[in-house]
């Protein structure tokens, strides 16, 4: 066991980057249709996921015992069986796999971007001068398509610069095939070169004036951010619910996140990476405690359950002394002074680490046992803390400066189970931005979502 840690007791129990570019640069046949296939019938990320909020902070975050109030689990004490294991990846599903991993292109928050944002809002004022684009049909549209609909979308990709060579103005042809994807890759999308999601109908739908406003909003956050952004650092940008590790101005690792939901958001922030917690106890915030657990320890009581139990928790009141779960009055005013801590374990609602930085908001990274959550094309599922796909690549990252700390000893904590504390000895920033628009040099025009009104207040919910 490395020996740079403090080991407090035992319990039971590759990244592999650029793929959807390798998807973006394959042959122009379109991936078959995924998870993510609207016009079939199959509704986006309909794989089993939480409903329950995940909180870890005075903005929540952490996770609400790994999403298990859902479905038998919450209505039964067997422990052969967790819902979160129904939240898996799927296997063998392209859309998934360009979803978990992205390429790693360049950094967000690189000083050459602010250039290129410029001159993006000189390009989309002259789209809105012009008028901008016209509405695309929400019909499926794929190679040997043809009609009036796909006129009206060799014409919106033709004035955003997607659409480039010859084409047949009224054909879903080889061309237009790799416009589509172009336009997925800047939007953050799966990249299958058809149009057969509602998110790529809604993104293609933004109005001009929008995303010019978006624009605007952002070069503002880049002037301040960009230079502040150096050596070492780790971005969560929050409407694309990515993270990016990055060092000596490139992207040394680009993860799949999942973020804040709307009434839950994650803040913006700017700090330092100061430690890690391997398996960790997850302290529940009082606003969880009020929202989520209080309402479901009732429940529980209903039917002469032990919710504390079930989820492998322990109570304390206000002194610090533990509560026997029969001690407890569910019904009663008391049990909202109560703290509450749910135990390491495999379904532990911080999953096997959690990676903490100094911030008022009490929000941190962390692994999740919801893995499910990651193959989804829009990720804003928590109560403002940052669940990372391939975590253990981004703590071994983190630690690369540590004695006797790689990324098989790290994977080792999680399979044993063992609880240690490491302090980061590096100097790694960490900065969790709102950039939902920027260019690159390379002329790229990248959106994401303004899920959160901070751009222009008219399309929160819009891709």
């Amino acid at each position: 066991m490395p020996n740079s840690i403090d080991v407090i007791r035992s319990g039971s129990r590759i990244a592999v980057a650029g793929l959807a570019a390798a998807f973006l640069l394959a042959a122009v046949q379109p991936s078959s249709a995924g998870p993510f296939n609207w016009f079939k019938g199959k509704e986006p990320g309909q794989q089993p996921q939480e409903v329950a909020p995940q909180g870890g902070g005075s903005s929540g975050g952490g996770g609400l015992f790994g999403g298990l109030f859902n479905g038998s689990r919450g209505s039964s004490l067997n422990t052969e069986s967790h819902d979160s294991h129904k939240s898996e990846l799927p296997q063998g599903d392209p859309e998934v796999a360009m979803i978990v991993n992205p390429a790693l292109g360049s950094p967000t928050l690189a000083s050459q971007n602010i250039a290129a944002t410029k001159a993006a809002i000189e390009k989309y004022k002259g789209i809105v001068a012009q008028g901008g684009w016209p509405t695309v049909p929400a019909v499926a549209m794929k190679p040997g398509s043809s009609g009036p609909e796909i006129v009206t979308l060799h014409r919106r990709l033709e004035i955003s610069g997607d659409l480039v060579g010859m084409s047949i103005p009224d054909q879903y042809d080889a061309a237009v095939v790799a416009a589509v994807k172009r336009f997925q890759v800047r939007h953050g999308l799966p990249p299958t070169g058809v149009i057969d999601s509602k998110a790529t109908v809604e993104a293609l739908n933004v109005p001009a004036t929008v995303r010019l406003a978006q624009l605007e909003a952002n070069l503002k956050r880049l002037k301040n951010l960009a230079p502040k952004a150096s050596g070492r650092y780790i971005l969560v940008n929050i409407p694309a619910a990515q993270v990016e590790a990055v060092e000596g101005g490139r992207v040394a690792q680009r993860h799949a996140a999942v973020v804040g939901k709307i009434e839950r958001p994650t803040p913006e922030l700017s700090s330092r990476v100061t430690d890690i917690n391997f398996n960790p106890y997850w302290h529940v915030p009082r606003s969880i405690v009020h929202k989520d657990l209080v309402p479901k320890g009732r429940e529980f009581a209903t039917r002469g359950q032990d919710m504390l139990a079930a989820y492998h928790m322990e109570a304390f009141d206000a002194q610090g002394n533990p509560l026997d779960p029969r001690q407890i009055d569910w019904f009663g005013e008391a049990v909202y002074n109560y703290n509450f801590r749910q135990r390491p374990w495999e379904e532990n609602s911080l999953g096997f680490v959690k990676i903490n930085f100094p911030n008022k908001d009490a929000v941190y990274l962390h692994d999740t046992p919801l893995k499910g959550l990651f193959g989804k094309a829009v990720r804003f599922e928590s109560s403002g803390c940052v669940r990372v796909h391939n975590v253990d690549h981004l703590v071994a990252w983190i630690l690369r400066g540590n004695p006797n700390w790689n990324l098989a000893s790290i994977q080792g904590m999680k399979h044993t189970g063992q609880q240690a504390d490491v302090k980061v000895t590096q100097n790694i920033g960490v900065y969790l931005a709102y950039v939902s628009a920027w260019a690159t040099p390379d002329g790229q025009v990248h959106f994401r979502p303004d899920i959160y009104n901070h751009d222009v207040g008219a399309y929160a919910s819009a891709y």
